[in-house]
């Protein structure tokens, strides 16, 4: 009999061994659960060539937060993947034509999730997230009727020297990205008082603390989505909009509805195609020439 219970005591454990859920569900109270798994944290990892440390505990941890950040952001990162092929295609040859390292497109994914029409509370704008005065300073037409900071090619070229005028400052592009977030001036003062020469060992404020975090957590993720849950297929990510051609457009009171019905299409297709329209008319008082994207013949043509 002692024999029998010890049999049926040691069945018992092994079926309820057995039972346990896998590890992709969990079961509470009677109802069954996804499990939520920890994202991955890289064995290695740079940014722009620079390595990151991630043998130390505090970028390790950092590093972490922002990848279950993005990975369980499910819509925005979603969202913001399937822009990739459409806007890297543009970014990633201007960023190396300029010599900025290609990584900095994931700034770029970071800073505005790959919307042109992206608008922060503060009154940042465009893909890059130029301040009013910052994209003067830079190059930008800033105004009600033309802002360039929706310009996808003038705001990246605008930021390619930004960029460099950072890196020259501070010889790290690790903290020309911080800086991006925070200002050269706020970078430099806070570098000098602490008496550091990097990133992962300075006190910053806390937005620009997490902010090269989340570069590197969209990196990681853009660079294979599926290990992440993301699951993208080739035909899933936005094709490019490059079935245009660039027109040449000027006088004084131009009239961006007349000019697309005077191409063929629409004020809606030009306006798609040129963020940096902000109204149905251009009061061009110092005649400039602009030029503007025009769709082509097949353009919204379903194949």
């Amino acid at each position: 009999m002692k024999k029998y219970v010890l049999y049926a005591a040691v069945c018992s454990l092994f079926m309820a061994g057995c039972a346990q859920p896998s590890y992709s569900q969990a079961a509470v109270g009677g109802e069954t659960f996804s499990a939520i798994a920890l994202p991955a944290v890289p064995e290695r990892l740079d940014f722009a060539g620079e390595k990151v440390p991630l043998e130390y505990f505090d970028v390790r941890e950092a590093l972490q937060r922002e990848l279950l950040v993005t990975s369980y952001m499910h819509s925005g990162t979603f969202r913001t993947l399937l822009h990739v092929k459409r806007y890297f295609s543009i970014i990633e040859p201007i960023l190396e034509k300029n010599g900025i390292p290609d990584d900095f497109k994931y700034l770029c994914m970071a800073e505005s999730g790959l919307n042109p029409e992206t608008v922060s509370p503060a009154g940042a704008a465009g893909l890059w997230q130029f301040m009013p005065r910052t994209g003067r300073e830079y190059g930008l037409l800033v105004g009600q009727q033309v802002d360039e900071r929706y310009h996808v090619e003038k705001s990246t070229e605008a930021a390619c020297r930004y960029l460099r005028d950072a890196y020259e400052r501070f010889g790290s592009w690790t903290l020309a990205a911080a800086a991006y977030n925070a200002g050269n001036s706020g970078i430099s003062r806070r570098v000098k008082i602490q008496g550091t020469d990097n990133y992962y060992d300075t006190f910053l404020p806390q937005e620009t603390m997490r902010y090269i975090y989340r570069i590197l957590a969209l990196k990681t993720v853009a660079s294979d989505p599926q290990a992440y849950g993301f699951m993208l297929r080739e035909e899933d990510y936005y094709e490019p909009l490059d079935d245009c051609r660039t027109v040449e457009v000027s006088g004084s009171d131009i009239k961006w509805p007349e000019v697309a019905r005077g191409y063929g299409t629409n004020y809606k297709m030009l306006r798609l195609l040129n963020p940096w329209m902000r109204d149905y008319e251009y009061d061009n008082r110092d005649g400039r020439m602009l030029k503007v994207k025009v769709p082509g013949r097949n353009f919204r043509t379903a194949e």
